[in-house]
């Protein structure tokens, strides 16, 4: 069941990431500054939600499974990172370079997180199949 959530969360991750990327595009073409407290807030404050309960149950599959290339320091550097980069994608004035650097490293360490997970999913059920 874990893994399962683990997975979904993940997912939803990272398709946040491919948003902000289309949102920090939109708001150049449409050359405009966002409402902080109707659109960045409350879309900030439900993906930090997310992000908490991700890193939680994260950090658990990390502990239970010790992955040889994954850490928990790299789920807390991911999540800072992406805190950021969610608020910065409504606003023309970010870095470009910097911004897409920044969803490009997390998504990288999402997927491979998302990989290693998925991988030792099936790993279990072949196991219990033997």
């Amino acid at each position: 069941m874990q893994k399962l959530l683990v997975i979904q969360l993940t997912s939803q991750l990272i398709d946040e990431c491919d948003r902000c990327v289309s949102r920090f595009w939109q708001m150049r073409e449409e050359d405009r500054t966002p409402d902080f407290f109707l659109e960045v807030k409350p879309h900030a404050d439900k993906i930090h939600q997310l992000l908490k309960e991700w890193q939680q149950e994260a950090n658990k599959w990390i502990q239970e499974n010790r992955p040889k290339y994954m850490h928990t320091q790299q789920i807390a550097s991911t999540v800072e990172s992406m805190e950021q980069f969610v608020v910065q994608s409504f606003y023309k004035e970010t870095s470009k370079k910097r911004f897409l650097d920044a969803i490009h490293s997390t998504s990288f360490t999402m997927k491979n997180f998302e990989r290693l997970v998925k991988e030792e999913a099936v790993n279990a059920i072949e196991e219990t199949n033997d």
